[in-house]
């Protein structure tokens, strides 16, 4: 009888207190997208439909006010649908956003302290000392090493049009290889093919990055973004990252080797090393490169967050490399004389620099295939790396115009996919029109775009990001003609990561030019 009583109790509590959280943004007075327990609008990403960016993108598409309040299970989160508010939060009221909210624990779990994570003053100065590690000069002295992998890309290419030279190829899982190489050569410092071996250390260790078997993964994966406090626990009871701990036991041996043998090599992973000796990378010069080596105790950075920010480079650059350089190509088959255009160019800047094809590129020249720097920032509109940004509320902040004061403490989301597809903003969106972005065109609303965010917490590798991905493009523009093709809209299968991922992949032909 007490027992019966008790749990009934209990089951009315319970109840009451989920309808006091899922009417919060109700008794907010904010429009809002009906929850659904237990999982808010993370119901179709647990059961595996639909992967986190679209959803988002889904609930911008529902509403049309400024303000959007959504629930991430238990988690009253506010979708920022106004491009101008959106701006404002990441620039001028940075001071208010300065946070992505999600876990870090820089004593007890290092390999958590990556720049995306980390917040406030740690965050900055962090910032202040990785930001001199991809200015133009030190991309430059990179520049040879993305250019080699460009050209096994290339060669790799020949061999599958040799074999099969009438059938289509999936070129994102192609570029996702060139990708790979190009962070395992620049910044984990490795000497790696992965298109002659394909089963390297590196490849295999990277390949587990993307596959989350094990529960207690997903778990903390998730915790890490919804409830941080489970994740710190986790890993306060001795959970670790079992790939994260590899690919920090793969940095370690090199950087040991490279202090040992007194190796240099042009690459982020020796600027790193420079930043962890003597607490700053320096100015582009030749000297920038050296190895200067510290007692252990003097050292500015662990192992474990020069490993963190490696994994995070890694992370943030293969995906977003090997997407924009796909979509690209697979956009400019379906617009010939959009493809014309960009091939005329490529060739008029190869003869001026007195370039045969086959040859290696330069940097220099790369920086002037302007229209394909207009190509590259069309598909990156299209199809953005992250289809979504984030932020935490850091103090109260009242949105102008609405009379309402945004709470300390909580998640903002903006949608990307959503807002660069709005034809309020962009005009044709779904087409492919990489000559908006032409100085006498423009015809779209600039405070719009920002696939690599805005503002302090601006992408801090977007000049390498661009430039890899130009290479790819350019690359295969100069040794092969790419079929034209009719058209046809990219669709996007589920994947636990958020990003964009394309159903059966990305198939283009090529065939080599004579």
């Amino acid at each position: 009888m007490y027992l019966v009583l008790l749990l009934t109790i209990l089951l009315a509590l319970l109840v009451q207190y989920l309808r006091r959280i899922y009417s919060y943004w109700q008794r907010e007075g904010v429009a809002e997208e009906p929850a659904k327990f237990p999982f808010g609008v993370l119901d179709k990403l647990v059961k595996r439909q639909r992967g986190f960016g679209l959803i988002i993108s889904d609930v911008y598409e529902r509403h049309s006010s400024k303000i959007v309040g959504i629930y991430m299970m238990h988690k009253p989160t506010l979708l920022v649908r106004d491009a101008q508010l959106a701006r404002q939060i990441m620039t001028s009221d940075f001071s208010s956003f300065h946070d992505r909210g999600i876990y870090v624990d820089e004593k007890h779990d290092p390999l958590s302290a990556n720049l995306f994570n980390l917040q406030g003053a740690s965050w900055r100065n962090l910032r202040n000392k990785l930001t001199p590690s991809f200015s133009s000069g030190k991309i430059k002295g990179m520049f040879t090493t993305i250019d080699d992998v460009g050209d096994r890309l290339v060669q790799h290419l020949m061999g599958v049009i040799e074999k099969a030279p009438n059938e289509a190829i999936e070129i994102k899982e192609k570029l996702t290889t060139y990708a790979v190489d190009i962070i395992g050569s620049v910044i984990f410092g490795l000497e790696i093919d992965s298109f002659t071996n394909p089963k390297n250390e590196f490849r295999a260790v990277s390949d587990s990055l993307l596959v989350e078997d094990e529960l207690v993964l997903k778990i903390h994966n998730m915790a890490s973004v919804i409830f941080p406090p489970l994740a710190k626990l986790m890993n306060r009871l001795g959970y670790e990252n079992k790939v994260l701990a590899k690919l920090r036991d793969i940095m370690q041996h090199t950087i040991e080797f490279r202090e040992k043998h007194n190796v240099v090599r042009k690459d982020l992973l020796q600027l790193l090393i420079r930043l962890r000796n003597t607490g700053k990378i320096g100015d582009d010069d030749d000297e920038v490169w050296d190895i200067e080596t510290a007692q252990e105790e003097l050292k500015a950075m662990s192992i474990e967050k020069i490993a963190a920010q490696a994994f995070l480079f890694y992370i943030a650059g293969s995906e977003t490399t090997a997407a924009a350089s796909s979509f690209t190509l697979y956009e400019l088959a379906m617009y010939p004389e959009l493809l014309k255009e960009a091939r005329d160019e490529l060739d008029a800047v190869m003869k001026r620099h007195n370039l045969e094809r086959g040859d290696k590129f330069t940097y220099e020249a790369v920086q002037e295939l302007k229209f394909l720097d207009h190509c590259i920032l069309e598909t990156i509109r299209k199809y953005p790396g992250l289809p979504f940004l984030n932020r935490e509320c850091t103090q109260d902040f009242t949105v102008p115009d609405i009379d309402y004061t945004i709470k300390k403490g909580t998640p903002i989301l903006i949608s990307l996919f959503g807002l660069q597809r709005d034809p309020s903003y962009f005009p044709n969106p779904e087409g492919y029109d990489p000559h908006r972005f032409d100085a006498d065109v423009m015809n779209y609303d600039q405070t719009a775009y920002m696939p690599f965010g805005e503002g302090p917490r601006h992408c801090i590798a977007l000049r390498m990001g661009k430039v890899n991905a130009k290479v790819a493009v350019a690359k295969i523009l100069a040794n092969f003609n790419l079929i034209e093709a009719p058209r046809k809209e990219v669709k996007f299968r589920f994947d636990p990561a958020p990003v964009l991922l394309p159903e059966g992949g990305l198939h283009v032909r090529l065939v080599k030019r004579p």
